[in-house]
């Protein structure tokens, strides 16, 4: 972990992977404890209130190419790590993640580790679909893919 700030691309693209992938669209249902008021709206006490992660995720006013792979997005201009308001793939607020932390350590250093022992590439003549299969998640469409050893 101590090497993670001298690898802020490989951090970048982690954070775009999940970015992209939103693999939780949307999170699960809440009720409304109280009468609020959101973006002008009147939200009665006891209305079921669901978040669409995408809506943020993909925001044209947040990315500057929100339906493009982009590991920019999480890069300044001298090539180091940005933390982004508008990146939320584990909720935010009172409902964030508990285990955000861990599984922020554990993606780096899996991710990290794969990427210095393999190359991976899609099997000759069979590139994987980039579009998803929803359901309750998002996943990817089932696929094939080499890991070479470095």
């Amino acid at each position: 972990m101590t090497d993670r700030p001298k690898l802020p691309y490989t951090d970048a693209v982690i954070h775009e992977t999940q970015r992209v992938g939103n693999i939780v669209p949307l999170g699960l249902p809440k009720m409304a404890s109280k009468d609020s008021t959101l973006g002008g709206y009147f939200i009665p006490k006891g209305t079921a209130v669901t978040t669409i992660l995408s809506s943020v995720l993909f925001d044209k006013n947040e990315w500057e190419t929100p339906d493009v792979f982009n590991p920019e997005h999480f890069l300044d201009s001298e090539g180091k790590f940005r933390r982004r308001d508008a990146f939320l793939p584990f909720l935010a607020g009172k409902r964030v993640c508990i285990g955000e932390p861990l599984a922020k350590m554990e993606l780096f250093l899996f991710f990290a580790s794969l990427l210095q022992r393999f190359t991976f590439r899609p099997v000759p003549g069979k590139m994987p679909s980039l579009e998803g299969v929803l359901g309750f998640n998002n996943s990817p469409e089932e696929f094939r893919m080499q890991a070479v050893p470095r």
